[in-house]
């Protein structure tokens, strides 16, 4: 059995009720939308963030989910494929998870409306059924999503990023939504403020962790599904960089600087700047922060009783950091 379908295990049959209730979240009366959503659902990743949702819900619950954990699984879900549909017409990438993205398919008005329909979609589904605490929430994700990308983005163009700035844009980016999960799953069980904060704790360090672990794939020789380099041709400060950067001579710090934003497009370039980032501990020092985070996450489920669902959550904390990919 996988890494994956264990930590799948106790959770099976809520994740199979759960992609029934999200596709019917997701239908329209518009047969195009249809046409597309029906698209998106046939070619979904791990659907992580929804694992995510149920086995916080069950642990700090005993074992109980109720129509508010499924409510709140399906809005982090149509969020999150919206942000994603969003990205890939923001990067102008034609692919996704191996297959056509939805820009690639029908352009990009299409997808930006699509993306809004999921994110409207999303909204409506707490707002009728009353779920105000969720959805504040998942609107704060939102909000600091669309933040996180903007610094980067305004960062990126002046390549001085500390490395306090980039766990603030990590944070942002990548944690927040599955602090969200987190978080979302503990308040649909139970009433405990201490306890849904501990939650969406446990899911920033995670996602802190995930994200570092993003970056070093950048640095591996293993096929990953992603070009080795493509953060520095795309100029983005990864941790390993950062670290060289603030550490390095002034005169090799002017060499890199130049090389990433002059040379990122020069492949022997950019393998120089991968060799010296690795000899000059950019990469130990990454995995050394990485593992920090997810020690510290795990110890934030050292309050809870042993139970499957700590088991898996526990098994999720070590994938993060030991996936391939």
């Amino acid at each position: 059995m996988n890494i994956t379908s264990q930590i799948k295990q106790p959770i099976f049959n809520e994740m199979e009720l759960f992609e029934k209730k999200f596709y019917e979240s997701m239908t329209s009366k518009v047969a195009l939308l249809n046409r597309i959503t029906y698209y998106i659902v046939n070619r979904k990743g791990k659907q992580m963030r929804p694992m995510f949702v149920f086995l916080t819900a069950k642990m700090v619950s005993g074992g109980i989910v109720n129509e508010r954990t499924y409510r709140g699984a399906s809005v982090i879900e149509l969020i999150h494929t919206a942000t994603l549909v969003h990205d890939d017409v923001v990067d102008d990438s034609n692919r996704r998870r191996g297959f056509f993205s939805i820009n690639a398919l029908w352009k990009n008005k299409i997808a930006v409306l699509v993306g809004d329909y999921l994110l409207s979609k999303g909204l409506l589904l707490s707002i009728d059924n009353g779920d105000f605490d969720l959805l504040k929430i998942i609107s704060v994700a939102v909000r600091e999503m669309s933040e996180g990308e903007l610094l980067q983005i305004e960062k990126a163009r002046r390549l001085d990023i500390t490395e306090d700035v980039y766990y603030e844009i990590i944070r942002k980016k990548t944690a927040t939504l599955i602090a969200a999960c987190c978080a979302l799953g503990a308040k649909s069980v139970i009433e405990d403020d201490l306890q849904v904060e501990n939650m969406r704790k446990f899911g920033e360090l995670i996602g802190m962790a995930f994200q570092i672990k993003d970056d070093l794939f950048d640095y591996s020789e293993e096929a990953i599904g992603k070009p080795t380099g493509i953060d520095i041709k795309e100029q983005k400060m990864t941790l390993p960089l950062i670290h060289v950067l603030n550490t390095c001579t002034p005169q090799e710090k002017k060499w890199l600087i130049n090389s990433i934003k002059n040379h990122n497009k020069d492949k022997k370039r950019v393998k120089e700047v991968i060799a010296f980032v690795k000899n000059n501990n950019g990469l130990a020092y990454a995995e050394n922060k990485m593992v920090q985070f997810q020690q510290e996450a795990l110890s934030l489920l050292g309050n809870y009783p042993d139970s499957e669902f700590k088991g898996a959550l526990t098994l999720m904390v070590n994938y993060v950091i030991e996936r391939k990919k």
